[in-house]
């Protein structure tokens, strides 16, 4: 067994339960910096993993690897794609209008603001929703510093209807804000398309993004490949949605026929996307048109 990998599932789990540690802990009888040994690789017996997932409501085999992992919470997925990234030599995705990994520090600072909001706006609920936010802005960081360090390579596919929606209302989209954050989530969302539009105009090494000008994918997927695995991870979650605000089930797995599919899916809209400087220019069409304004 890699207890590694099985110590890593099992914090994506612990964050997708909502549990604290030390809930957990005191639930399996043991302390709380035992569970962390198991978290960063510590060999675990088999009873232990029993008694986990019963606690965390899985199956054994998904804490093992074995089989589909499936998750309900922004938090729990994107901690484990962000493990999973950590060994990724190439990422292929059909996402929604722009690539994460490749925004700036402003689209971060905009979405802090934005959940900020979200949660003065609740009632009752601010800590929750703040607590929940910070989880998810931390790993969404670490993702994208992982990125920078690595530089693994990534295809990218978004759709131009994705990208007019963007454009139209902003980071975050159309939830309740103040003008001025509103404004704020306009401006940092024509930023991010004018970059973007930029790297589909000078192709940097590693990073290749094609533009779907039919309707938009039914489902957003990533394929990533290391050196001794695949993996897929279909995913119903935005980074740009506050995550309590978000429903769905994302599903991660390295099954070969599920890959397969989806890779004949990348590979058929790769085909028809839109590239390079006829993607940029048509980018910054929608960049000029009025719902940018």
């Amino acid at each position: 067994m890699r207890f590694t990998e099985i110590g890593q599932q099992l914090r994506a789990y612990r964050l997708e339960s909502g549990l604290r540690a030390e809930e957990i802990a005191a639930r399996l009888g043991v302390s709380r910096a035992a569970l962390y040994r198991y978290e960063k690789g510590e060999v675990i017996k088999l009873d232990t993993i029993k008694r986990l997932a019963e606690l965390l409501k899985i199956s054994p085999l998904s804490l093992l690897g074995i089989g589909v992992e499936y998750y309900n919470r922004p938090v729990g997925y994107f901690e484990r794609l962000r493990q999973i990234e950590e060994t990724a030599d190439q990422i292929l995705m059909m996402s929604g209008p722009i690539c994460y990994l490749t925004t700036s520090d402003a689209y971060d600072s905009a979405l802090a603001e934005v959940f900020d909001e979200v949660a003065e706006q609740s009632s009752g609920e601010r800590i929750a929703l703040r607590s929940n936010a910070e989880q998810v802005m931390g790993i969404l960081a670490s993702r994208k510093r992982m990125y920078l360090q690595r530089r693994p390579g990534i295809i990218a596919m978004v759709s131009v209807s994705a990208v007019q929606r963007l454009l139209e209302f902003g980071v975050a989209g159309p939830v309740n804000l103040p003008e001025r954050l509103r404004r704020l989530c306009r401006q940092v969302a024509a930023g991010e398309v004018a970059n973007m539009a930029a790297m589909m105009e000078t192709e940097p090494m590693g990073l290749q993004f094609g533009l779907i000008a039919g309707a938009d994918p039914s489902s957003a997927f990533q394929i990533l490949r290391a050196r001794d695995r695949v993996t897929l991870a279909v995913n119903p979650f935005s980074t740009d949605q506050h995550p309590s605000a978000q429903t769905g089930v994302a599903m991660i797995t390295g099954a070969d026929e599920a890959i397969a599919a989806h890779q004949r899916v990348a590979e058929a809209n790769w085909r028809d996307a839109i590239k390079g400087p006829a993607a940029a220019t048509r980018i910054r069409q929608l960049l000029n048109s009025p719902i940018a304004a």
